[in-house]
């Protein structure tokens, strides 16, 4: 468990029981790790909340109690609807138009900002945000990882691919983070694409591979293998996915050293090589290998801008399937306004907007 997380919700306890954090200490912690649960998880201030909560909540009479405890208010929300991206640079970012798009669908005054946040300014924008009146923001690079220290709770995609790509402001100020890349990912897999029993390769092992590979593990695929540039830099993520998902066998080569695919049904690239002002004009893999994938084999591209990478370009030439990352980006912007609002923005219109902007 992360232990300056757990110390701030200690404080937080505390503070709204109107007792020290040491006193509060003293009458046990309601937090205990189970000896059931996988030491490879990281226990989430989430699960503690679950588990303090199946402590509290034994009876109706216990219920009663707690409802009508004043020192659980609640909190009046008068906020207008203002949501943001954080990230830095974001020249070329599609989220303003997709998510306006998304409120519209809705009939939902709200507004959508770009706001670029270099890493070195991000306590100062977490602090912005939620004294300015915003209901909830969505990150990107390089941010997904550290902007998790700031946050009360986090969802289980979100602690199991270690990235947080979207966050919920409460009436309160408390942040609530979620990962929809995942929920993306696997959104944007047409439905008679089958994965299950299948050999997956992913070229990259940054926060968009992890994102894939726990949407992945929910297709039920065999096997996973990663290709990357810097092996002795994947120890840990091999490590960590092995345990996390022991039903998946999963290998990891050197990139620049692919000469076959011809044993995967799926090539996923998650690297930015093809991306619009990086590499744009380059393949993460060369021709050559790319034609030693099976007829069937799809090639999945998470880039969205452009809307067709050179991998993808190739893949059509060869006749593969192709799936780009446009719907995989939207799917994740649908999935953020169903937690903020609790209903389903329409998805074409989003695409729509989106098409008319690359």
């Amino acid at each position: 468990m992360n232990p300056e997380l757990y110390e701030r919700y200690l404080q937080k306890k505390a503070k709204k029981l109107g007792i020290s954090v040491e006193e509060l200490k003293a009458q046990g912690s309601p937090v205990k790790e189970s000896d059931n649960e996988p030491k490879y998880i990281q226990q989430t201030i989430q699960s503690q909340l679950q588990q303090e909560n199946q402590t509290n909540f034994q009876s109706n009479e216990q219920n009663e109690i707690l409802i009508e405890n004043p020192e659980f208010p609640k909190f009046e929300d008068t906020r207008e609807n203002k949501f943001g991206l954080i990230g830095y640079p974001l020249g070329h970012s599609l989220s303003k138009i997709i998510h306006e798009a998304g409120f519209k669908s809705l009939n939902i005054d709200a507004e959508y900002e770009i706001l670029e946040t270099p890493p070195d300014t991000l306590v100062e924008r977490i602090k912005f945000l939620k004294t300015n009146g915003y209901k909830g923001f969505n990150i990107t690079i390089p941010l997904k990882l550290p902007v998790s220290l700031f946050v009360n709770e986090v969802d289980k995609y979100a602690d199991i691919a270690r990235a947080v790509n979207t966050v919920s402001i409460e009436a309160d100020k408390s942040l609530k983070a979620y990962n929809t890349d995942v929920i993306g990912f696997k959104r944007a897999i047409p439905e008679d694409i089958n994965l299950a029993g299948k050999n997956i390769a992913i070229l990259g092992t940054g926060g968009a591979s992890h994102a894939a590979c726990t949407a992945l593990n929910e297709c039920n695929v065999k096997e996973i293998s990663f290709f990357t540039r810097n092996i002795p830099n994947s120890i840990d993520l091999m490590n960590y996915v092995r345990r996390i998902f022991p039903s998946i066998k999963f290998s990891v080569y050197q990139i620049e050293n692919i000469r076959s695919l011809e044993e995967y049904d799926m090539l996923v690239n998650a690297t930015p090589i093809g991306m619009l002002g990086k590499a744009g004009d380059m393949m993460p893999v060369e021709t050559k290998a790319l034609t030693t994938l099976n007829p069937e084999a799809i090639v999945y591209d998470v880039i969205y801008n452009p809307k067709k990478t050179v991998l993808l370009k190739e893949a059509e030439k060869l006749n593969l399937r192709t799936i780009n990352g446009l719907d995989m980006l939207i799917y994740q912007a649908v999935s953020a306004q169903e937690i903020w609002f609790g209903r389903t923005p329409d998805f074409k219109d989003m695409k729509i907007a989106a098409l008319e902007s690359l």
